[in-house]
């Protein structure tokens, strides 16, 4: 068995699934009751450590959790999740994924990781769709800035990456950062995991 990856995961799975019309991170996949739960379970054979992040726990299966700050309780936004995990962060580094997103796997993590002696704020996807900023790496000096946004209330984590010293890392495989937002999405990445 390959050796994990030493720093942290986090999954954000405290959206509020407005596409899908029901909570995303609480429908089956693959063998798993929920897909928070198929995503905890298939990250844990990459890394050391992963850890769920949610306004409030939806599910109990025995995972670490890092819950929003109650002060923001009535903002919806990626920064928030992100304020706590950063704020809360004993490594350097935290990799971050969208509950999601389960085509990303450990090859393209590894070339996320492979810039971290680099020592950049952020290291960033790029897919065909665009920069990627729900799968990525930060170091948790970054909490400052965010905490900064959020004070001037500006919830973009594109104007984060702006104002950060972010490398891009280019991707061609389309599949990896395939979004279950919708039913359609959802039926057809069961269908791959069955």
């Amino acid at each position: 068995m390959s050796e994990k990856i030493d720093i942290p995961a986090v999954i954000f799975a405290g959206g509020q699934s407005k596409r899908m019309g029901e909570d995303k991170a609480l429908l089956p996949f693959g063998s798993f009751d929920t897909l928070v739960e198929f995503q905890h379970n298939r990250l844990s054979e990459i890394f050391t450590k992963v850890m769920i992040s949610w306004k409030s726990e939806k599910v109990q299966f025995g995972a670490e959790s890092i819950f929003d700050k109650t002060k923001f309780s009535k903002i919806s936004a990626p920064t928030i999740g992100l304020f706590s995990i950063l704020e809360s962060a004993e490594s350097d580094y935290t990799f971050i994924i969208s509950v999601d997103t389960p085509f990303f796997g450990k090859d393209e993590v590894k070339r996320l990781t492979a810039e971290i002696p680099n020592d950049f704020d952020v290291i960033c996807p790029i897919s065909i769709k665009g920069v990627e900023p729900l799968v990525a790496i930060y170091h948790k000096r970054v909490f400052k800035k965010i905490d900064y946004m959020i004070k001037a209330k500006n919830y973009k984590l594109s104007l984060l990456l702006q104002h950060l010293d972010t490398k891009y890392v280019k991707f061609e495989d389309r599949k990896a950062f395939i979004n279950l937002n919708y039913q359609a999405d959802y039926k057809r990445a069961v269908s791959t995991f069955s």
